[in-house]
């Protein structure tokens, strides 16, 4: 599979996810902007980019790249999220796992976020605090003005 059919697997998996948890969600058209979903919580907008993590087998963790891609037809640029971009990150995970990341951790990580599934692993990585953490999304609209940074981080 190419990376453009993982995006939108993921992106699908994220929108049913969020329906059946009773979001109201919006898809913008195209790919222009900086987020790829948004939800309407009480009347607020909340923009969430929707990322696809892939197995890496040498670690046994899963991993996503925190940075965007543009391609043209000479080069592959990588570019960095600003925090104004988006306010959540989701993460889907081929095992139908979700991470729910404030805009502001999914950016604080280098280029690169393990997860780590394995139970039996001693130490597991910062991410797993943000596993199947829809709440944060819900408790966004209540903490506008301290921001989910403030409040999670």
């Amino acid at each position: 599979m190419d990376t453009k059919l993982k995006a939108d697997i993921a992106e699908s998996a994220v929108t049913t996810e969020l329906l059946s948890r009773g979001f109201n969600v919006l898809k913008p058209i195209g790919d222009r902007l900086c987020y790829d979903l948004a939800i309407d919580i009480k009347g607020k907008l909340t923009r969430i980019q929707v990322k696809h993590a892939w197995f890496n087998y040498r670690d046994k963790a899963y991993l996503v790249d925190v940075r965007r891609t543009n391609t043209n037809r000479r080069r592959m640029l990588r570019k960095r999220y600003c925090n104004e971009d988006f306010e959540f990150a989701i993460i889907y995970l081929d095992a139908k796992v979700y991470y729910v990341m404030p805009a502001c951790i999914f950016n604080s990580f280098g280029s690169n976020i393990s997860f780590v599934e394995d139970s039996k692993r001693q130490r597991l990585p910062k991410s797993v605090n943000y596993r199947e953490r829809w709440d944060l999304l819900s408790e966004s609209v209540f903490n506008v003005t301290e921001g989910p940074c403030r409040t999670h981080g």
